[in-house]
């Protein structure tokens, strides 16, 4: 196992306070942006469940909504994974054909409950949906207020858009497989290199993205931007778009990593573009006797905890990824 070093640069100014996170699943809230397409014209075959979760994963509602009717997991769509240690309210569906329905209620528990549910034209599928809208609690906040207040004024404007832990797996499991596999030719079940494929992207981005915050250079276009706004490599096959200067720090960076970057290609990825600026939609902060809420919107895609680290470190009570 490789000691991966997920302490990646602060960009604002570093984290003048530290707070306990995920002390409980209410500390930390997510609701889903989004309007599934209703149909009410009799024939739709899926059910749509608005369903609020308490300390289970999104792969467990699934199962027990399959259970619950006679049908495949493969007919459970969702529109993306949820935090486990949370409280979250997402969007579900079920595909039933012509199957009689069941009564969803049953499955209401201490874990979960359905909010809602209507007809639908299709099944939901992951990343469809507008966005998540968080509400995060730090608590036994300890270290310089005053700092901190410079920082969280600043986070509106944009933070690095670095992917989270959780998308390296405990402990960056998922980047020991993705060098396994990239390095020793390894072989693995296809759901595991799914999440090795995706780790490693994952990585080499981050690591663009770190040199850039390193060099000050992160919120501006530099020459050789092939997009609008500051962006880094999701490798894959096809032709890196940088050019001039930026081509140049790019290869440069991922140089040491070729061996990840011909795998990538080898897999059948292509080539895309990431943001290297995220700004959090709807920022507001709230200070409660020695806790700090913050609340904030942000698009699919999009890692709360590239937000929280900038505002504090974080001390992850729960353990939880």
């Amino acid at each position: 196992m490789t000691d991966w070093n997920l302490d990646w640069p602060r960009a604002l100014g570093g984290a003048a306070i530290a707070g306990d996170f995920r002390c409980t699943p209410d500390d930390f809230v997510v609701d889903e942006l989004a309007e599934p397409p209703r149909d009410d014209s009799g024939g739709a075959e899926h059910i749509y469940l608005q369903i609020r979760k308490r300390g289970a994963n999104t792969a467990w509602v699934a199962r027990q909504l399959a259970d619950l009717a006679g049908v495949h997991s493969r007919d459970v769509g969702f529109y993306g994974l949820k935090d486990r240690h949370a409280v979250t309210t997402q969007w579900f569906s079920v595909w039933l054909g012509q199957k009689p329905e069941p009564d969803w209620t049953r499955v209401n528990s201490a874990e979960l409950k359905v909010l809602q549910c209507f007809r639908g034209p299709r099944k939901l599928r992951r990343g469809e949906h507008l966005g998540n809208r968080f509400i995060i609690r730090l608590r036994n906040i300890r270290g310089e207020r005053p700092k901190a207040e410079e920082v969280l004024e600043r986070i509106a404007s944009g933070v690095p858009n670095f992917f989270g832990e959780q998308r390296f797996g405990r402990e960056g499991n998922n980047l020991d497989l993705a060098r396994r596999l990239a390095e020793e030719a390894g072989r693995c079940r296809r759901s595991e290199k799914s999440f090795a494929m995706s780790a490693a992207r994952s990585w080499l981005f981050n690591l663009v993205l770190a040199e850039r915050v390193r060099l000050g250079c992160w919120r501006e276009s530099i020459a050789g931007e092939p997009e609008p706004a500051p962006s880094g490599p999701l490798w894959g096959r096809g032709r890196n778009r940088a050019e001039g200067e930026l081509a140049e720090l790019e290869s440069r960076v991922l140089a040491p990593w070729k061996p990840w970057c011909d795998w990538l290609e080898h897999c059948g990825l292509q080539q895309e573009r990431r943001p290297l600026v995220l700004r959090p939609r709807a920022f507001s902060r709230q200070w409660e006797n020695g806790d700090l809420i913050l609340e904030f919107a942000l698009p699919v895609g999009a890692f709360a905890t590239a937000v929280l680290r900038e505002a504090a470190a974080l001390v992850n009570v729960s353990g939880a990824q």
